[in-house]
């Protein structure tokens, strides 16, 4: 059952990690192509689109790493998946402080009522993002590691 668990666990992580990697280096440099309003919009429909699922991959994919160096407490690779867990927790926190906010603001901006620093708003985010990316995907490879 712990084997099933360390897969699935290391999968869920994994997706979640390719998906956020495709938006930095996939989705962002097509919209940021597009014209202003057309970047905007996208912006904000991707912001609507995965704010309404990431949260719970965030939290899911931590919960399983927890239940993971729980019930593998006393097998190798534990305190891997222990700190795998911690910087899980450090990617949850920067979204709810620094990425959520902005993302929130976003989502619900049109050509005809979003801010005059709205680019600005949105570069802020991608540092941010830039960031929780490189976070989540040092969580992956040691979960990864902990199952060798």
């Amino acid at each position: 059952m712990l084997n099933a668990l360390e897969v699935v666990t290391t999968v869920v992580v994994g997706v979640m990690v390719g998906v956020e990697f495709s938006v930095l280096f996939v989705i962002n440099p097509i919209l940021n192509a597009l014209p202003e309003d057309s970047r905007q919009l996208g912006h904000a429909h991707g912001g609507r689109m995965l704010g309404a699922v990431m949260p719970f991959w965030y939290i899911g994919s931590l919960v399983l790493a927890a239940v993971w160096a729980v019930a593998g407490w006393h097998h190798h690779g534990t305190g891997l998946v222990v700190t795998a867990g911690a910087l899980l927790v450090l990617s949850v926190i920067m979204s709810m402080l620094l990425l959520v906010p902005i993302n929130n603001r976003n989502k619900s901006w049109t050509p005809e009522n979003r801010p005059e620093d709205w680019q600005e708003q949105l570069d802020r985010w991608l540092r941010f993002h830039y960031v929780r990316v490189a976070v989540i995907i040092a969580a992956f490879a040691l979960l990864v590691t902990a199952l060798v």
